[in-house]
């Protein structure tokens, strides 16, 4: 699951800028404040590339907090939410988070979100610039017996690297140990008095964890993390240059509701059921028609990686030829800390997507020649 951790200069900036629980430990700590999605966010501390290659080797963190948090209620909940998801709610069990994603009846991609198991709700993650949206869209085709609890007053920390599991055990208790956690998994515990939901789960390609937590627990929580010699705090800089390395779609530069699931490479998203490759059940959620058609068929377009040559980097919106044929745009770009080279993602022609098809890119006039490539750039190294 992705958010818009680009910050784009071209957004207009909100009439009133919030700020979350870690605001001003934010600020204590030197970050450099962005408005972002609407709130004060951290942008860096020491430097993008310095944090970025500290989380690869050890442990980041990052504060989400914007991210909405919601909780879902009610008889008839599975039925309900599976009629707004292609989700398979009959496999998603007691203890189990799971990506989807929002959809319109065109098939386009409205958001994309984590849902988690609980005993009796489910609870889902949105991603922050949308969740207004996203709540007011859940409330428009959810039932009246399905009641929504937006967690404005919570926290959502990410922990996250190879140091991780090590930093963050010191100081959970709980009725299980962090360890029997694995991907996708998550569990009740307790930090430093507060109650916390841990998942072991992120948006960087390593292992690590997301904490949803009171927000009154959030600075003394960061402040126990960051206390350990492998945590640094890390902003959002560095956030979106490791979800790229890591080829992870970002929701208002990669997806949108031009997009599909299908172009996306996102169809894990839609459960085996939903997808009409069982006997009973297959479709029945918004867009369906279209996208079990690009299931069947191929869709006209795929999101890919590409490496380029040199040291120039493209950015979103570049447009991508092969001799004087436009057959893509570039939706992400930059520099690779981890392979110190420039790389990107685009949407080209389905023809032109094998890895290996070589591309140019053209940079305010200037052709950069790219090679497609297979996603990810950096390997995940998720605890499974």
């Amino acid at each position: 699951m992705s958010d818009t951790y680009e910050i784009d200069d071209r957004e207009a900036t909100e009439p009133e800028v919030l700020t979350l629980p870690l605001d001003v430990w934010h600020r204590a700590r030197g970050g450099r404040m962005v408005e972002f999605a609407g709130y004060w966010m951290p942008v860096q501390y020491e430097g993008i590339i310095a944090e970025h290659l500290w989380t690869r080797e050890s442990a980041g963190l990052f504060d989400v907090s914007h991210m909405g948090q919601i909780v879902l209620s009610g008889e008839g909940l599975d039925a309900a939410v599976e009629a707004v998801l292609p989700i398979d709610l009959a496999t998603l069990k007691l203890g189990q988070q799971r990506y989807s994603l929002l959809l319109d009846e065109q098939g386009g991609i409205l958001d994309d979100l984590m849902v988690q198991r609980w005993p009796n709700d489910l609870y889902m993650v949105v991603n922050g610039a949308m969740k207004w949206d996203d709540i007011g869209h859940l409330r428009e085709e959810l039932p009246d017996e399905i009641t929504l609890n937006h967690l404005d007053e919570h926290a959502l920390l990410a922990l996250q690297g190879p140091k991780a599991a090590a930093a963050l055990e010191r100081h959970v208790t709980g009725h299980y140990p962090l360890s029997a956690l694995t991907f996708m998994r998550f569990g009740t515990f307790e930090i430093a008095g507060y109650p916390v939901t841990i998942s072991r789960s992120g948006y960087t390609g390593e292992d690590g964890f997301e904490i949803s937590l009171p927000g009154e627990g959030a600075e003394a929580i960061a402040d126990l993390l960051c206390g350990e010699p492998e945590v640094k705090p890390i902003g959002l800089g560095a956030r979106g240059s490791l979800r790229l390395e890591a080829g992870l779609p970002l929701y208002g530069h990669d997806l949108s509701p031009e997009t599909s699931p299908v172009e996306a490479g996102l169809t894990f998203g839609i459960n085996k059921r939903r997808k009409g490759i069982v006997e009973e059940g297959g479709g029945g959620f918004p867009g369906a028609e279209r996208i079990l058609a690009e299931l069947a068929n191929g869709a006209p377009r795929q999101w890919v990686g590409l490496s380029l040559e040199g040291r120039q980097a493209a950015r979103e919106g570049a447009a991508v030829f092969v001799g004087n044929e436009q057959v893509g745009t570039v939706t992400s770009g930059g520099f690779s800390p981890s392979l110190e080279r420039p790389i990107a993602a685009a949407y080209v022609t389905s023809a032109h997507a094998p890895p290996g098809t070589a591309l140019e890119i053209d940079v305010r006039g200037k052709r950069l020649t790219a090679t497609v490539t297979a996603l990810p750039f950096v390997p995940h190294r998720y605890h499974r």
